[in-house]
């Protein structure tokens, strides 16, 4: 499956308009951007967590923009059906097909085969409500890709942002989620009592 190759971040007018809006909304709102994306990686999954509000995609994006990655996500297909669909795709939504269960790492994988730049932003918990266990659809899809795991993160606590250390999956999917797991530890959500809680705990 080919994707749209040319996004909202590959057009140099417009990228440097929204790196220019995406600095001041930051600066004004008083977020501060962490870490930063090697040059060498040219692809990764990003885990996008802790997520528990709407808001986290908003200001997802802007962080993205303003490390200028050229971010994809995925939704379902009927999103870039409707008239504006094609206005999704440019901003980097990889169309989706929900009806074809367990289809969704194979795509990935193909996607990323196809791609010469990309970051493909997942929320491992699939969902803004607390949940016990994150989905680990990211990892297979990193493992299947050969390519690394950022660990993306917004810190409501803090008000900072931005991209820890890059995990590149071992094999041992227990070994590295736990490694995970403890760099999301201290992180907080915009509502704390959705975040992810370990199951075991």
């Amino acid at each position: 499956m080919k994707i749209q190759t040319t996004t909202i971040f590959d057009t140099p007018v417009l990228n440097w308009f929204f790196w220019m809006m995406a600095s001041g909304i930051l600066w004004l709102f008083g977020w501060k951007i962490e870490g930063d994306v090697p040059e060498e990686e040219k692809k990764m999954v990003m885990i996008a967590a802790p997520h528990t509000s709407n808001w986290d995609f908003f200001w997802t994006l802007l962080l993205a923009l303003k490390l200028r990655l050229k971010v994809y996500m995925m939704g379902k297909k009927e999103l870039t059906e409707k008239p504006l669909g094609f206005l999704l795709k440019w901003m980097g939504l990889v169309p989706v097909d929900r009806s074809r269960k367990g289809n969704t790492v194979e795509l990935a994988v193909e996607v990323f085969g196809h791609a010469d730049r990309m970051v493909l932003i997942i929320p491992p918990s699939g969902t803004r409500s607390r949940v016990s266990q994150w989905k680990t659809g990211f990892y297979h899809i990193a493992r299947g890709a050969k390519v690394p795991i950022g660990l993306g993160y917004l810190d409501y606590a803090t008000k900072k942002g931005g991209m820890g250390m890059l995990l590149y999956p071992s094999g041992d999917m227990a070994a590295d989620m736990e490694r995970i797991r403890a760099f999301y530890s201290g992180i907080s959500g915009k509502y704390p009592d959705k975040a992810f809680q370990d199951e075991k705990e």
